[in-house]
């Protein structure tokens, strides 16, 4: 694994390990909230929390298990585990997370009342900091891989193939979200007596983590699948190819994201007719040489002369 690929893996699993631990004091904070006062939207909160703690466990061991390298049985590396585990994750999310608080929000909606507001807003009134903690060291990671990318931030997170990164990120988004609909949902228990209120808060936290979720696995999918680079990418792969001695044109480019931290390319090259078969070796060495130094994620290269028999 290159250095750069190394520092970003590293930085992912700190995030992870920030989120993770965050969410486990929050979710513990939480219940027994909810259970003294007796707040469907707390339990849902707190069932929001453990279900995020899990998922970025799952994360942790995506990362690291994506890290393992290559040998005989798997010559491409172990990099497509990351995303697998990350899909995993986010059915965790769904059903764990978003169906139990969707399912209490309606029990809850037959009636239970709050009956200590105080300890529950004290409770998310501490979780929203540490969860902006998590959130602000996301925020940094984010700004800081776009601009190494030289993309937007929501660019980044849209085309991102660390979907552990994208993962923590929209956790911590819907936990902030999350809370502040507990806390719309036991005002206007409060404010008005009636604790449907607080139901209908559990199941919009439902709602917002079955989105998640949702947007999460189809991601993780995609690469499961076999996403190849941004079309961005690929032309700037292509020009660095064509850039090359005694390269014509690059007639086929074939790319495939392996892992976070792993891309494989293949091109069908058109070499000049004057190019003899050394000169032709040299050029491939050079432009693969290049073209690893300035892409360090690819680690695979495939050349191939136009009209050879595939």
């Amino acid at each position: 694994m290159s250095d750069a690929a190394a520092e970003v893996k590293s930085e992912s699993v700190i995030t992870v390990l920030v989120a993770a631990l965050m969410n486990l004091g929050i979710a513990l904070a939480k219940l027994v909230a909810g259970i003294l006062g007796g707040s469907a939207a707390m339990v849902s909160e707190a069932a929001h929390s453990a279900a995020d703690t899990v998922t970025q466990a799952m994360l942790y061991i995506a990362l690291r298990s994506s890290a393992k390298p290559a040998d005989e049985a798997h010559p491409f590396g172990y990099g497509s585990t990351a995303y697998l585990w990350a899909a995993l994750a986010a059915a965790f999310t769904f059903v764990a997370g978003g169906l139990f608080s969707i399912t209490h929000g309606f029990h809850s909606l037959r009636g239970g009342a709050e009956s200590d507001y105080v300890l529950s807003y004290v409770v998310l009134a501490i979780s929203f900091v540490l969860e902006g903690v998590s959130f602000i060291r996301t925020i940094t990671q984010v700004r800081r891989e776009s601009r190494y990318w030289k993309v937007s931030p929501v660019r980044f997170l849209r085309r991102t193939p660390d979907t552990t990164v994208k993962a923590v990120f929209l956790e911590d988004f819907a936990a902030l979200i999350g809370l502040l609909l507990a806390a719309a949902g036991l005002a206007l228990a409060q404010i008005t007596g009636d604790p449907v209120w607080d139901g209908v808060a559990s199941i919009l936290i439902g709602a917002l983590l079955l989105t998640v979720a949702v947007l999460l696995g189809r991601a993780n999918i995609a690469f499961l699948i076999g996403l190849s680079l941004p079309p961005r990418f690929r032309d700037a792969v292509r020009t660095e190819l064509e850039a090359g001695e005694d390269i014509a044109a690059v007639q086929d480019l074939l790319t495939l994201q392996l892992g976070p931290a792993s891309v494989l390319v293949a091109a069908k090259i058109d070499f000049r007719d004057s190019a003899s078969g050394e000169a032709i070796e040299r050029s491939s060495r050079a432009v693969e040489a290049r073209l690893r130094e300035r892409y360090p994620m690819v680690r695979y290269v495939f050349l191939s002369p136009w009209g050879d028999a595939p």
